[in-house]
């Protein structure tokens, strides 16, 4: 069995300063929610991932069985680092997907990992 290895969280940032991921989390409505988010990405830092894929392009993508079936995209800097993209839900997750593998191109571009 690998070996668990915590993680520190970071979230891109726009060039015009927008944090996507924040601005997401912030709208959200059900408190339930938001707090089941938290505790899963607080379960990041300690290095278990849990219930996540490769969706291609370098993205994740972090299931959270609740609700609407909501998503975290995100990109792994080195094996420490997780990049928070973007989140959305299951009836978001084509568009969600297309704009967290934009994220993670711009932020590769700009010689970040």
């Amino acid at each position: 069995m690998p070996e668990v290895q915590p993680k520190e969280i970071q979230r891109y940032t726009t060039q015009d300063n927008r944090v996507p991921f924040e601005e997401w989390l912030n709208v959200l409505r059900d408190g339930k929610a938001k707090a089941r988010i938290k505790l899963r990405l607080d379960r990041f830092l300690l290095g278990n991932l849990g219930d996540y894929r490769f969706v291609g392009e370098g993205v994740y993508e972090l299931k959270i069985d609740y609700g609407p079936g909501y998503r975290i995209y995100f990109g792994q800097v080195g094996t420490t680092i997780i990049l928070l993209l973007i989140g959305g839900d299951k009836s978001t997750q084509d568009r969600d997907l297309r704009q967290a593998i934009k994220y993670w191109t711009d932020y590769r571009s700009e010689d970040n990992a």
